[in-house]
């Protein structure tokens, strides 16, 4: 008389235990996983094969298969083996042929981007590959993590002194010298007035707030600001143009501002910055004005740019000014606002110091670059 299929004990250490259950309580686990856990854990519970597949509702040669390889096998029994599956009909020197076809610079009437159907024509036509598709090869750019298409711009410098400059103003950020407060000045032009023609349409409950896209015009205004890099006051006039004269009473107005101030001032290269004129101007203020040029192309150095960037987001984004007026008192009334609380912004970047294999110093350092005193 036949006894049927042995049974198979599965013997677990306290160890092997813990990850079975581990695997049953975590939630993101596959099904699969955890089915094959709780069978391996009820079998050494001494269950049937036959109560474990009425307990989890599967079948009892399910049951049994992987009892058995839990039995012969431990936990690496219970893992996924590996499935034959369809061989690659493209071999891995064709694959990186394609990743290398797409990635080069692609010129035809006009535009810089192949499109995949123009791939598949490229590589029939250099002999890559004999038939492909353009799910294909879209599926082998995914898996490479690699985006042709996309394209991020970058803006070199040419100042020899880049580094120089850099370091003087990093560390005009960190600290003040003695008597003295650190300006960084620059000016936003054609700031438009812009009215919406009719009025937004408020957000609903799935449903983006609407705006209409015509729009009347009144004119432009430009802002000169100059932001205190260590307490994040900011002194600013908004007005209709940006004229070297314009600049100069700017400037007149912060000498009054800081009045028994060496004033360290940091902008740009713009023309009106280097005219002669401020020689002039320096001399009737006593030579208390210091002037610190960014390099060339590195207006991310300037932090009066983060000011602006905050300004256009919380004065501009989305508004509507019925008139020229109306922006300006928007504009005074938002810095206003901010120096009732300012807070000035935390500059992380230290320079070019560790780069050139210098060791670590205390912020508040002497700058590399010998800054003029007053005379």
């Amino acid at each position: 008389m036949s006894q049927g299929r042995p049974t198979y004990h599965v013997d677990l250490t306290a160890d092997e235990r813990e990850k079975l259950l581990a695997t049953i309580q975590k939630g993101t686990a596959p099904q699969r996983d955890v089915v094959r856990a709780r069978i391996a854990l009820m079998a050494a519970e001494g269950n049937s094969t036959q109560s474990i597949a009425e307990k989890l509702g599967i079948s009892q040669q399910m049951a049994s298969k992987w009892r058995k390889r839990a039995a012969l096998r431990g936990l690496d029994g219970l893992k996924e083996g590996q499935r034959a599956g369809r061989p690659r009909r493209m071999t891995e020197g064709e694959r990186l042929q394609l990743i290398a076809l797409a990635c080069e610079p692609f010129e035809k009437d006009g535009r810089s981007t192949p499109t995949l159907d123009e791939l598949v024509e490229r590589s029939k036509e250099r002999g890559v590959v004999e038939d492909v598709s353009r799910c294909t090869i879209h599926r082998i750019l995914v898996a490479g993590d690699l985006r042709p298409h996309r394209i991020r711009q970058w803006l070199h410098s040419s100042d020899p002194q880049f580094r120089e400059k850099v370091n003087v103003i990093c560390d005009l950020y960190r600290k003040a010298p003695d008597g003295s407060v650190v300006l960084s000045i620059d000016e936003k032009t054609g700031i438009q007035a812009i009215e919406r023609k009719y009025l937004d349409r408020p957000a609903g409950p799935g449903q983006d707030r609407r705006q209409e896209f015509e729009y009347i015009r009144h004119g432009t205004q430009t802002l000169i600001a100059a932001l205190d890099v260590h307490s994040g006051k900011v002194f600013a006039v908004c007005g209709d143009r940006r004229t070297q004269e314009d600049l100069l009473n700017f400037m007149e107005l912060v000498a009054k501002e800081y009045p028994d101030k060496i004033i360290h001032v940091v902008w740009d290269n713009l023309n009106t910055h280097r005219s002669a004129k401020w020689e002039d101007f320096n001399k009737a203020h006593s030579g208390r004005f210091h002037f610190h040029f960014t390099p060339i192309h590195a207006s991310w150095v300037n932090q009066v740019e983060l000011l602006f960037g905050v300004y256009s987001r919380c004065c501009l984004r989305n508004a509507s000014h019925t008139s020229k007026d109306h922006l300006r008192l928007r504009t005074m009334n938002f810095f206003e606002e901010r120096n009732e609380s300012p807070k000035p912004f935390k500059w992380s970047f230290r320079g070019f110091h560790l780069q050139t294999g210098e060791p670590k110093r205390k912020p508040g350092r002497k700058p590399d670059v010998e800054i003029p005193n007053r005379p």
